[in-house]
């Protein structure tokens, strides 16, 4: 957890001064690229499509920067499509009216219309906080009233205060919060009588409520007096009255290779935020959006580092379907001063240099505004996806290199490879699937440890790349083969009457091109590759031989009598259950959560005809980052992910009869429940 705003926005400002660009280092040559990697992309997995407020970042009141024509140019250069307001913490002080921040420090020229102008400078969309913490839903209500009434600017999106959950509650307080009450129950309360006060002056915004990231303190904790977690009891409350939830992300490491790791954790955080959604929000959850509104990573956040989680991150988030990702901030201040990859990192969670120095003078930043490593990251995002392009499955099986791709909507495809190495490039190939590119070079952009700037050329193949160490590229890949009256693209599918086994998926009927539709084809995402689960002349599928307890994500194409195949369908996941009835039931409960170890315990009952002299119950972690770390009233055992635990002697388990058995567990990224249990070698029901 990053506490940010109010604590660095004096020091910041102190050190935002006027002046030019100082010029960049010059990028290294790249080391022989000796090291094979493979890369798989198949645009016919579809994930989702690019929103038209993707590419976010938040700007901050105390930043004296925030109005001019330079910032908003630079930003608009980076493809920038969202801007936060009025800056984190900042917002739960902030009155708009008379543009105060008591406790705070306001800059000058950093009002709401200076924003907006800022804002229609960058071709963005605004994102606006309403003060919570000292504000009232009156107030919030007059702020759109003056913003979509009076000035008529259409502010669509506002959320209901800023990382509320950290006003004490829990301990920890840095966030304002004048209530008596500071539980989310309060909260959740306040953000209902937001959200009719605002919705009642302009009925076509969209109103969010703050979450906490799944496995980000205080994710889980359930404090005294308190119906559920933070998230439980604001969606149980709040869910039928808001339209967004709105998280923030600092996963920290304690070592750039350790940091830009991080982002395998965010598939499944937003599974099981989503999970959350669906299970306390209420009817139609569904139609709940998901932006995360601040990140930054934990170690080398000016250079190549930072550049590297930042597309890699915005990738990942709006390929599972965030509809912003933003940036913590434009400007932040010098910070602790280090050397990373042979390059000077200023620990400044800015974008963009304050022009400051340390205290004892020895080190100073460059030129105010000069863009760090990130805002070239951020650049390259805007090169690889546009709104509206869709993001398709990628895989490789290098640790070091990651890969991202989107099918354009004129049927190119762009690659986004990351090279994690910092001291070996990477010969790559990128096998396609679903795609023919073009012969010949093709369009590259690339940016380099060091660099000042994003190098375009022509250069290698759409197959064949050499990536330098430490490196950010977009291969841009022509479609060689263009046909002309596809069929159209199914729409969203849905999933009804899953059970352990089988699944019916749905959709719309898509339209037709050229030629009629012959038929609908469903396949699952297996990695990067498509595998068939059926196909059928309809618009609905029972598909079978599903494995219990597992996580399914499948496309539906369309097929014309020409053979013609559509795009993909927007993706659908569904997770099956377990059987039912069974031999066996267990239940897990937690008893004690605190964001990095949990206690639960499991209830297995023997619901079968026979009696168990001894038993065995197995699972498996469904993360590499989950562990078990002792248990009782039973022996307890892991190998890898798979823990077993075997009964203690003389304890067996009658018919009817129920054992009762705990352990400690612990986890470092998203805490992913395990759904199959196996007791003597029967898959149990999941209670």
């Amino acid at each position: 957890m990053r506490h940010h705003t109010i604590r660095r926005a004096a020091s910041a400002a102190a050190l935002l001064l006027a002046g030019g660009v100082l010029a960049g280092i010059s990028q290294p040559a790249a080391q022989a690229a000796d090291i094979p990697t493979t890369v798989t992309v198949n645009a016919r997995a579809g994930l989702a499509t690019m929103p038209d407020t993707g590419l976010g970042i938040n700007d901050a009141i105390w930043d004296p920067q925030l109005g001019t024509n330079a910032v908003a140019d630079l930003l608009k250069s980076a493809g920038v499509t969202m801007r936060r307001y009025p800056g984190g913490s900042y917002a739960d002080i902030y009155h708009w009216a008379d543009h105060t921040a008591p406790g705070g420090y306001v800059a000058p020229n950093t009002d709401f219309d200076t924003f907006m102008a800022g804002v229609r400078r960058t071709g963005a969309t605004p994102m606006i906080i309403a003060n919570y913490g000292t504000g009232t839903a009156a107030e919030a209500a007059g702020w759109v009233r003056q913003a979509n009434v009076v000035k008529g600017y259409g502010v669509k999106y506002w959320t209901v205060g800023n990382e509320n959950y950290g006003n004490g509650h829990y301990g920890a307080a840095w966030e304002a919060d004048n209530h008596a009450d500071k539980s989310p129950r309060q909260y959740a309360t306040e953000v209902v009588a937001y959200a009719d006060a605002m919705k009642a002056v302009d009925p076509t915004i969209k109103v969010g409520a703050v979450l906490t990231i799944p496995a980000g303190w205080p994710d889980a904790v359930v404090a005294e007096g308190d119906a559920g977690s933070w998230n439980q009891v604001v969606l149980s409350i709040a869910g039928s009255k808001i339209d967004f939830v709105d998280v923030h992300w600092y996963p920290g490491g304690s070592n750039a290779a350790e940091a830009m790791g991080k982002t395998e954790h965010l598939t499944d955080a937003l599974y099981i935020l989503r999970q959350q959604i669906a299970k306390y929000a209420g009817p139609n959850a569904g139609r709940i959006g998901i932006s995360l509104t601040e990140l930054n990573v934990g170690v080398g956040q000016n250079t190549q580092p930072g550049a590297i989680f930042l597309a890699d991150t915005y990738a990942s988030l709006l390929a599972n379907g965030v509809f912003t990702v933003q940036w913590w901030n434009v400007h932040n201040g010098i910070g602790t001063v280090s050397t990373v990859a042979g390059q000077t990192d200023y620990g400044d969670f800015g974008m963009f240099s304050s022009g400051g120095c340390t205290s004892d003078g020895t080190t100073c930043q460059p030129a105010l505004n000069t863009p760090f490593a990130p805002y070239y990251g951020l650049s390259l995002m805007n090169k690889l996806a546009r709104p509206g392009d869709q993001f398709v499955r990628a895989a490789t099986g290098d640790p070091l290199v990651t890969a991202h791709a989107v099918r354009r909507s004129n049927g190119d495809v762009n690659v986004l490879l990351l090279n994690r190495d910092p001291d070996n490039a990477r010969d790559v190939t990128i096998d396609y699937a679903g795609f023919a590119p073009a012969a010949g070079a093709v369009t590259v952009h690339t940016y380099t440890n060091g660099a000042s700037s994003i190098a375009t050329a022509q250069a290698g193949t759409a197959t064949s790349q050499t990536l330098p160490p430490y490196s950010l590229t977009v291969v841009q890949a022509r479609n060689s083969r263009t046909v002309a009256g596809l069929p159209g693209t199914p729409d969203q599918p849905s999933a009804s009457a899953v059970t352990d086994r089988t699944a019916t998926v749905s959709w719309p009927a898509a339209r037709a091109g050229a030629h009629p539709i012959a038929k609908y084809e469903v396949y699952r995402q297996n990695g990067a590759v498509s595998e068939q689960l059926g196909e059928t002349p309809g618009t609905s599928l029972t598909v079978h031989n599903l494995r219990p307890g597992s996580r399914y994500t499948v496309n539906v194409l369309a097929r014309d009598t020409a053979g013609n195949v559509s795009w993909a369908s927007p993706p659908l996941t569904f997770t099956t259950g377990t059987p039912a009835p069974s031999a066996c039931t267990v239940k897990w409960t937690y008893t004690a959560d605190w964001s990095s170890g949990f206690v639960a315990t499991l209830d297995i009952t023997n619901t079968g005809t026979r009696a168990f002299s001894s038993w065995t119950l197995t699972y498996d972690w469904p993360t590499a980052w989950q562990q078990m770390n002792g248990g009782w009233n039973a022996s307890w055992t892991a190998t890898g992910r798979t823990v077993k635990v075997t009964n203690t002697a003389g304890s067996g388990l009658d018919v009817g009869a129920t054992v009762s058995i705990g352990f400690v567990g612990g986890y470092s990224g998203p805490n992913v429940t395990p759904a199959v249990f196996d007791l003597n070698g029967s898959v149990c029901t999941t209670l």
